[in-house]
């Protein structure tokens, strides 16, 4: 049986439904990119990156080909195509007893796929910043 958050993130990905991340993510969540060293802390932050993820990794070819659940874990595992580029990753996700997601973490393969991800991830989230 699928967590009723993941179930949530489900919607966030197939509906691009971002608002959807306000009631999903915990004040204090943290985001692990696979391209950036440091981790990501707060809400804001988190749903900025995962925002950016949803408009590049999350294009039409994206699916997730593999789903494990244990007590307030689950390791979801995807496939996308970027530009020509095979992407297999897995998202990591935590949650608390509130059904928030506290922890996301993204690993990405091969070094070609994380390369592309780091090019299209980068223009998102400068585009996030640019004024409108």
């Amino acid at each position: 049986m699928t967590p009723e958050v993941i179930e949530k993130w489900h919607k966030v990905v197939a509906d691009k439904n971002i608002a959807l991340l306000d009631e999903i993510l915990a004040d204090d969540a943290c985001m692990h990119s696979p391209v950036i060293h440091t981790v990501q802390k707060g809400k804001a932050i988190t749903k900025m990156y995962l925002t950016g993820a949803a408009m590049t990794i999350g294009n039409d070819s994206f699916k997730y080909t593999r789903e494990v659940y244990d007590d307030g874990f689950a390791m979801l595992e995807f496939e996308t195509e970027m530009d020509g580029i095979i992407v297999n990753g897995v998202d990591m996700i935590t949650w608390n007893e509130d059904n928030l997601i506290t922890d996301f973490k993204v690993m990405i393969r091969p070094l070609k796929a994380v390369n592309m991800v780091h090019k299209m991830m980068g223009a998102a989230l400068e585009a996030f910043k640019s004024p409108k």
